[in-house]
């Protein structure tokens, strides 16, 4: 089965597209009377993590022995410079 929602109809009725998606529906999302995107489930979370991973920068600091607090790396990257 496939449900037909505007833009503006996914904006107000996410819930009701959600329950739709869970139950294994496709929904296509249209513009201006025409098809701009297609919504499916996630069948597992492996699945879902395995295409994070094909993403070129997901996880590209992991192998970095330097780097042992992340969090502190970040917020120092963060953090307002002087300004002189």
């Amino acid at each position: 089965m496939t449900m037909e929602v505007t833009a503006k109809g996914l904006r107000t009725r996410v819930r009701e597209v959600l329950d739709c998606v869970d139950r294994g529906e496709t929904v296509v999302v249209t513009y201006r009377g025409k098809p701009r995107a297609r919504l499916v489930g996630i069948e597992s979370a492996p699945a879902a993590t395995a295409a994070r991973r094909s993403i070129s920068g997901f996880g590209m600091w992991k192998d970095r022995v330097d780097l042992t607090d992340v969090e502190g790396f970040v917020q120092d990257l963060r953090r307002p410079r002087d300004v002189v």
